[in-house]
């Protein structure tokens, strides 16, 4: 398990969970939640470029192939970038590794902006999602650290939810960009590249002030500066909400290690608590392949089946009622509960796929997003609980590389594979100008949401309102062996 440095006795996760909302965990959720924004306007921008990226002249020759493939790639890098910047989080903190990762994107974002060959495309969107995906690792469990327990689940849904956001901010931009009256049409798609790397910038400025997690730090040996951090956020948070704070008398006990060996990360995963491995892996699979199939190829079907010219207003519409759904639906995962939330939004967004799929031969561009605007509400906050489960349900000592273990394992088999299976649909369907070849995609999509609603019904976790630490024991805390025997995993 690693050399053990010491064993201290400390109440730093209970003065966390205990605070009240105040103005500093806006700074936290501002600094850190943006990246789901990012992304969205990442994802967003390429699914409404299709066309602009199809063209020889001003843009890069692709086919709607090439265009399933530059998502598949993208997807790509992420699981790989969360799976390779998720044990350095684990292994040298939070902080470091969001900046990191922060900026692996801007500057992969820039490279992308000047693409000259399809091939250089294909990589800077492969390094883009490594940042990405670093990003989700790092900035899950930073925020879920950081964040009062009865607040949990509400500011994870709702931050993940805001990849819609960027999503909505990318679907409008598109409308000028790429308005050849408006600017240029070789520099439309490049400056949409662009302005996801400046914004990047501006996270940054406000991220440097969000302070490395207490909780990793004393399990790490540095008990001296979690507790520094500690007592600076008590008093800034009772100066700016103007009460005195409870006090605390819960108390963990830990056995310090500098690292945590990923042989034991391994076996947590898989021996302590398997039931929740199938959980979080059915979680991620439904969502990753709803998402990634739909969303990255609805701007191609727009244009390729219902005559679309411009999709920047459809994808805008989709995009709010997706943001809507994760803030809306968000406050009541911590007071109907995780499990019944998860199941509902699963179980009827996949039904609602499946009766589209079933109907795609009469849809017009309306009715296909009046459906997705239904649909993904729902999804949205199940989509978005799935990151808060992988989060919250595992040790901390483990936490973000569960995170990473679950995006890139869900997301690779429903994430990449979603991509390439609507691509070459969309592709096949073209050619006889029938868009109901590519229902098949819906109804995979709905079989695996419908499922995985099923799988939380019965193994999800009660994690309402329960701090980290009762959900699942460190590792290196005092008998933990015990305490694993009696989870109900």
């Amino acid at each position: 398990m690693g050399v053990e440095t010491g064993r201290i006795t400390t109440d730093i996760p209970a003065r966390l969970d205990r605070l009240p909302w105040a103005r500093w965990h806006w700074m936290v959720v501002i600094g850190l939640g943006t990246v789901w924004i990012l992304d969205g306007l990442e994802v967003t921008i390429v699914g409404s470029m299709s066309d602009a990226l199809k063209d020889p002249t001003t843009g890069l020759g692709m086919s709607s192939s090439d265009i399933g493939m530059a998502g598949a790639i993208y997807v790509a890098g992420a699981c790989l970038g969360a799976l390779f910047f998720g044990q350095l989080t684990d292994r040298f903190g939070r902080k470091k590794l969001f900046l990191i990762t922060l900026g692996v994107y801007a500057f992969a974002t820039v490279l992308t902006a000047f693409s000259m060959t399809p091939l250089w495309y294909f990589a800077a969107r492969f390094v883009t999602g490594m940042g990405i995906g670093g990003e989700y690792a790092a900035i899950n469990s930073a925020i879920d650290e950081l964040i009062p327990a009865k607040y949990r689940g509400r500011v994870d849904v709702s931050i993940n939810g805001s990849f819609w956001v960027g999503a909505a901010l990318g679907s409008l931009l598109t409308i000028p960009l790429l308005d050849p009256t408006v600017i240029n049409p070789e520099w439309g798609w490049r400056l949409a590249f662009a302005l996801g790397a400046i914004l990047a910038l501006g996270v940054l400025l406000v991220r440097r002030h969000v302070p490395e997690s207490p909780r990793w730090l004393f399990i790490h040996g540095r008990e001296t500066e979690a507790e520094e951090i500690v007592t600076d956020i008590e008093h800034t948070v009772a100066d700016e909400t103007g009460r005195d704070l409870e006090q605390t008398s819960e108390t963990i006990t830990i056995r310090q290690r500098k690292t945590i060996p990923l042989t034991l990360i391994a076996k947590t995963v898989f021996t302590m608590y398997p039931k929740r491995t199938v959980l979080c892996f059915s979680l991620f699979v439904g969502q990753a392949f709803l998402y990634n199939a739909f969303f990255f190829t609805y701007g191609d079907t727009l244009t390729t089946f219902l005559g679309v010219k411009q999709t920047g207003w459809y994808l805008a519409i989709f995009a709010a009622s997706n943001f809507a759904g994760a803030l809306l639906l968000g406050p009541l995962f911590d007071r109907i509960g995780r499990v019944r939330m998860i199941t509902f939004t699963y179980v009827l967004s996949g039904v609602l796929l499946g009766v589209t799929g079933l109907f795609l031969g009469s849809v017009t561009a309306f009715s296909l997003t009046l459906m997705g605007v239904i649909i993904f509400f729902f999804a949205s906050a199940g989509a978005s609980a799935a990151y808060l489960t992988a989060s919250e349900v595992f040790p901390m000592e483990t936490r973000a590389l569960c995170i990473a273990f679950f995006y890139a394992i869900g997301t690779a088999a429903g994430g990449i594979s979603g991509p390439l299976l609507f691509g070459y649909l969309i592709d096949k369907a073209s050619a006889s100008g029938d868009i109901t070849g590519i229902a098949i995609g819906y109804f995979i999509g709905a079989a695996l949401m419908i499922g995985a609603g099923i799988v939380e019904a019965f193994l999800g976790v009660k994690a309402e309102g329960q701090s980290l630490e009762s959900l699942a024991k460190p590792l290196t805390a005092e008998d933990s062996d015990s305490e694993a025997a009696v989870q109900h995993a």
